[in-house]
């Protein structure tokens, strides 16, 4: 698939495939409105998300299959927020685009996970599609920072 220019494959807002995965391949809703008010610090926004993310892999049943990818998950899910403070506190231009780069891998790491729980474990999706549409946001942010910052 083209993508627009200085778009990376996360960021074209028409990846159908992705996105009829988790809408079983309805028309897509571009954003869904939170329960809570949505949170605009990224450091309390990524903590929130990582602690979310903890939370829903205590609800994953164990079995071989979903350990490995739990595990992950976690590790992804709460990345983005430590990265995120490594980029805060970074002393130069490059050491701040290196953490910003990896928390926007991060979140898109964390996508994947996700969806790869909901395929082991059909009825957890309904949360993890919330999770995933947090990451989706996270990811889409750090890529706008990472782009604008380059230049």
């Amino acid at each position: 698939m083209a993508k627009p220019e200085g778009m990376t494959k996360s960021e074209n807002p028409h990846n159908y495939l992705e996105e009829a995965f988790w809408d079983g391949g309805a028309t897509s809703v571009v954003r869904e409105e939170p329960r809570e008010k949505r949170v605009y610090d990224l450091e309390e926004r990524t903590a929130r998300f990582g602690e979310a993310i903890i939370d829903f892999a205590k609800t994953v049943p164990q079995s071989a299959v979903t350990s490995r990818i739990i595990s992950q998950l976690v590790g992804a899910g709460t990345s983005v927020g430590a990265n995120y403070l490594e980029a805060d506190d970074a002393v130069s231009k490059k050491e701040f685009l290196k953490n910003i780069g990896t928390c926007r891998k991060e979140a898109r790491e964390t996508k994947h996970f996700l969806r790869m729980i909901v395929r082991a474990v059909p009825e957890l999706k309904a949360e993890a599609r919330k999770l995933w549409t947090e990451a989706r946001e996270l990811n889409l942010i750090f890529s706008k920072i990472w782009r604008t910052s380059e230049k």
